[in-house]
């Protein structure tokens, strides 16, 4: 029994493994036809959309197409379009080819006319000359003959004579032309000199110094004496000038023959009064800050003046004398500026005539250095100025113009002649100095004076710096013949009576005027 119940157990087994494998047969099937189903759908999608993208990318190639054929197209009108142009181009080249080729062959048939007709000439003077020259020896006998002489003994004859003529000759003609060449000389030269003085054309103002300082009350002035003068005392003693107080009201003098000094002198002076401290101590203090700002003021107006005029790698010491000149004057003429202006002119004559205009500026600036130190040291300023500019490592040029600028020596170097120059044209135009405007109004005066003592003259003018004088004539007093006569005698008269430079050109001036007034 057990036996039948195992076996039954068996087949039951059995058959339930056979259910079980048949549902999961049946549900693997089931499986497998979704996903077949799934890929297919896939499938057919990815094809659906490749055929979209195809169709774009035809589509995207198609314009492309027609936009590189429209591309093209254009490129081939515009080569086209060029080739015609310049096919035209070729045309008219073409055209003015034969053109020309026209007129060279009109011009090589008048060309061989004209070497017909020249080969025809020649031949006829050919036979001209064989004709003169049969002719000449003709006369040649006849001459012979008549004169007695042979034709050696007339040639001889007539050289000697044309010899003595052409000496002559050649003696007037170098005479004509020596004159001829001094009067372009000197033009040339005063065309230079005027053009260089015309060129810098600087502000002709001259600075001067003042000794006079201003005092507020006459109190002040008892302090600026101070106790049994002391403070008096200690200031002289300290600047090196001496103060003059007198009853002057508000005025209080300083006088000293140093230039820098006295300038020291007057600003502290004035500092002092501005603050009111007055006494020893005081005032040593304030001469000594005065003293450190002048000196660098100095060191400030050299620099100045060496960049306006352009001359570099001055020694500080010839640039402090420079400055220095600031506070000297000539004649009224402030030496700073005189320097200035004859480094400008030196230098541009130098230019004009090619020589260097930066060593002829160096010259006319420092020619003038020695005037800085002259009442310290011994001697005259060009020799003192010479001696300053050697031992500060100028060259030999810069220090003979220094040391010949006034004529004193030898000239060895040519741009102490241009210095030279230079400081004439600065120091003697009308206006630089009091000396030399004096004399300046006085030949004004007098050339007008003369011309104002012929009989008829109204009005006289002289103008151009006295070289011209323009003389105005009562037309009602004097006749044309009269008034040539006036101007004859007027230069006469200058002639006679004044000693001038150049030439005076008078001019005579007889104007009628006739006035109506319309009613």
């Amino acid at each position: 029994m057990n036996t039948s119940i195992a076996f039954y157990c068996l087949i039951s087994l059995l058959v339930g493994s056979g259910v079980t494998f048949g549902l999961f047969k049946a549900n693997d099937k089931k499986r497998t036809d979704k996903a077949n189903e799934e890929a297919q759908k896939l499938l057919a999608a990815a094809r659906g959309q490749a055929e979209t993208q195809r169709a774009e990318l035809m589509l995207a190639a198609k314009e492309s197409a027609l936009q590189l054929k429209a591309s093209a197209d254009e490129e081939l009108a515009a080569g086209r379009k060029t080739l015609s142009i310049r096919e035209q181009k070729l045309d008219r080249r073409d055209e003015q080819l034969h053109q020309q080729e026209d007129a060279l062959k009109k011009q090589q048939r008048g060309l061989e006319s004209s070497q017909t007709r020249l080969a025809a000439q020649m031949k006829g003077v050919s036979d001209q000359r064989i004709q003169l020259e049969k002719t000449l020896k003709e006369q040649l006998s006849i001459l012979e003959t008549a004169s007695g002489m042979s034709r050696a003994e007339a040639t001889e004859k007539l050289m000697a004579s044309l010899q003595t003529d052409l000496e002559h000759e050649r003696g007037s003609v170098l005479l004509k032309h020596k004159k001829l060449m001094g009067e372009v000389v000197n033009a040339q030269s005063r065309e230079i000199l005027l053009t260089a003085i015309q060129r810098y054309a600087s502000a002709h103002t001259a600075e001067s110094t003042t000794s006079t300082v201003d005092v507020p009350t006459d109190d002040m002035k008892g302090r600026i004496i101070g106790r049994e003068g002391r403070n008096i005392r200690a200031f002289e003693k300290a600047t090196g000038v001496d103060v003059i107080i007198d009853d002057t009201p508000g005025v209080v003098i300083v006088s000293g023959f140093d230039p820098v000094r006295r300038e020291i002198a007057r600003q502290s002076l004035g500092a002092l009064i501005a603050d009111g401290r007055i006494h020893p101590s005081k005032i040593e203090e304030v001469v000594e800050e005065t003293t450190k700002k002048i000196d660098d003021f100095m060191m400030q107006k050299g620099r100045e003046a060496a960049d306006e005029v352009g001359v570099p790698g001055l020694h500080d010491k010839v640039i402090r004398m420079l400055g220095r000149l600031h506070f000297r004057t000539s004649y009224s003429q402030n030496v700073l500026r005189h320097s200035v202006e004859v480094a400008f002119i030196s230098g541009l004559v130098a230019e004009m005539i090619g020589m260097d205009g930066d060593l002829a500026r160096r010259c006319g600036l420092l020619h003038d250095i020695g005037k800085a130190a002259d009442h310290e040291l011994e001697g005259g300023h060009p020799k003192i100025g010479a001696d300053i500019l050697r031992r500060n490592g100028e060259g030999p040029e810069v220090v003979h113009a220094a040391l010949g600028h006034h004529d004193e020596i030898v000239t060895e170097h040519p741009y102490t002649m241009l210095v030279a120059t230079g400081d004439a044209c600065s120091a003697s135009r009308p206006g630089a100095r009091r000396e030399s405007l004096e004399r300046y109004v006085k030949r004004m005066e007098e050339l007008e004076s003369i011309a104002g003592r012929f009989d008829g003259v109204r009005q006289a003018f002289a103008i151009s710096a006295g070289r011209e004088l323009r003389v105005i004539v009562a037309s009602e007093k004097t006749t044309d013949e009269q008034a040539a006569s006036i101007c004859h005698g007027i230069a006469k008269a200058f002639e006679s009576e004044l000693t001038y430079p150049g030439e005076i050109k008078v001019t005579v001036v007889r104007e009628a005027r006739f006035t109506e007034t319309a009613k």
